[in-house]
């Protein structure tokens, strides 16, 4: 029994190198393309060896487009459609869970429904009534669907959350005079911080990596987020890979502070939404 659960673990630990390896493997190429020449970077077939480091590959990478201007457009984005996406998204996945009214679980249905409906399938339709609304060329399509129900995986995950708050709570707060929102705002919110924490941290790299929807929405070279951006260093003078690659691991710093920083509540915050019988008071 004991030899079995050591091959076990071996193998378990074999696993989860081999994952590693298939994630690390192209983050390291990338590293060493940014800091090769353009015809090393080019050169087939590819080699993993940098003759001479070229950290000036940085620099220019940031010079010669409006790196800065992709990045703080995306920063603007991300950040207010996460909001959005956050706090609608908390507003009705506490309405779904915990409030009584007609045609609830038709609607939840209708909701998780929605989940499996590909992005491609409504972008005509939405063209047309952004195009009506004059919002083509301006981050309203980006920003503004995100303020409007939070996504229905965001709906999801508080749904989750607050149907497994003890009734305590909600009790407690009606027992001293609060309303609907006041017991959403004070009472259910504030407990649910971990999922609020990894709605925003998802909902933030899910804005920040979008290439799709900019790309058909947004005309003003000046407004491209840097997912967008990225795709000039292929296409305003030739293809610049090592460029392309520095500047690309540059506009995931962000994302990786923001992972590092908040880690242990994003996953916190998953796992307390589908454990039964949390408690959002420990």
């Amino acid at each position: 029994m004991r030899r079995r659960s050591c091959v076990k673990t071996v193998a378990l630990y074999a696993l989860l190198t081999a994952v590693g390896a298939v994630v690390v493997l192209p983050l390291l190429w990338a590293l060493l393309t940014s800091l090769q020449p353009l015809d090393e970077a080019l050169r087939y077939p590819p080699s993993w060896r940098v003759s001479s480091p070229r950290w000036q590959n940085y620099v220019d990478a940031v010079g010669t487009l409006p790196f800065a201007r992709f990045m703080l457009n995306s920063l603007f984005i991300a950040t207010v459609s996460a909001v959005g996406a956050v706090l609608t998204g908390a507003m009705a996945g506490y309405a779904f869970a915990c409030l009584p009214w007609r045609g609830k679980r038709v609607w939840f249905a209708v909701l998780l429904g929605s989940l499996m409906i590909p992005s491609q399938v409504l972008l005509i339709p939405h063209f047309v009534l952004y195009e009506t609304l004059g919002w083509i060329g301006t981050y309203k399509p980006l920003i503004v669907p995100a303020w409007l129900g939070g996504g229905a995986f965001n709906v999801l995950l508080f749904h989750q959350f607050f149907k497994r708050v003890p009734r305590e709570l909600a009790e407690a707060a009606a027992l001293d005079g609060a309303g609907a929102w006041q017991t959403f705002s004070r009472v259910m919110l504030p407990a649910a911080r971990p999922v609020v924490i990894t709605a925003v941290i998802l909902s933030f790299i899910f804005h920040w990596r979008d290439f799709f929807r900019p790309l058909i929405y947004l005309t003003d070279f000046n407004t491209f987020p840097i997912s967008l951006g990225l795709r000039m260093y292929q296409t305003s003078t030739g293809s610049w890979v090592n460029l392309l690659m520095a500047a690309s691991l540059l506009s995931l710093l962000p994302l990786g502070v923001a992972f590092l920083l908040c880690q242990r509540h994003l996953t916190h915050g998953l796992r307390s939404s589908g454990r039964v019988g949390y408690n959002p008071r420990r």
